[in-house]
């Protein structure tokens, strides 16, 4: 992502419903393959919570 199409989007934050795992954009999860700005449009479908690997991507809750 070009630092113009990182100004342009505001990076929000997911959290897991069964651990309270937050995913946000701005730091992605490393350790799971997905860089920093990596947008939750481009993970999988099938995107699974890297703490407790319960809950899939459909489950997670956009925090406003």
């Amino acid at each position: 992502m070009s630092t113009k199409q990182a100004e342009n989007t505001v990076m929000k934050q997911y959290r897991c419903p069964d651990c309270g795992y937050i995913y946000a954009e701005s730091a992605g999860a490393e350790h799971e393959g997905y860089r920093a700005g990596t947008l939750w449009k481009e993970l999988p479908e099938d995107f699974p919570c890297p703490d407790c690997f319960i809950t899939e991507k459909p489950d997670f809750v956009l925090l406003e």
